[in-house]
């Protein structure tokens, strides 16, 4: 299934190569993939992810708002440091991320994760409460309430 998701996403890249869309699908499908594999395996597709979430930088930097530095953020993260990972990296990708959409639960979840790594749990705190607080997006409300208990839980563990 997500190996069609990232035919589909270069099919769309080849037929229109100077719009996001194509682009964030390939990334997102190959993200998703490479989750599922593990990390040994997963590896192997870091090159090709952080390259497509560029390109829709390049081209689109607010698509679905500012969804490709969200991910970006997530991929530095994610990725180890020895392999090119940063929180420094990650924690700005998703504060510009937020100035596309402030309330952004994923994204503000997301934060909260990469701050807390830093070992800033006050920041943390702060930031999944805001992920509580936030309204639910009618766009995006499945993933609003799945990052609300996300967050009600991370909450619950940080000491």
């Amino acid at each position: 299934m997500l190996e069609a998701g990232i035919e589909a996403g270069r099919a769309a890249a080849r037929i229109a190569p100077n719009k996001p869309e194509g682009h964030f699908w390939i990334a997102a499908n190959m993200g998703a993939l490479a989750e599922s594999f593990g990390l040994r395996q997963g590896l192997k597709y870091r090159g090709p992810i952080k390259d497509e979430l560029e390109t829709v930088l390049r081209l689109d930097p607010g698509f679905l708002q500012g969804s490709a530095d969200r991910a970006l953020g997530r991929w530095y993260n994610e990725v180890p440091r020895l392999f090119g990972g940063s929180n420094k990296e990650s924690e700005a990708h998703l504060r510009k991320s937020l100035t596309y959409n402030p309330q952004s639960t994923i994204t503000l979840y997301f934060l909260a994760e990469t701050v807390l790594d830093e070992g800033k749990k006050d920041e943390a705190r702060k930031t999944l409460q805001q992920v509580l607080d936030a309204p639910l997006d009618p766009e995006w409300a499945p993933e609003d309430r799945e990052f609300k208990g996300k967050a009600r839980k991370l909450l619950s563990e940080i000491r």
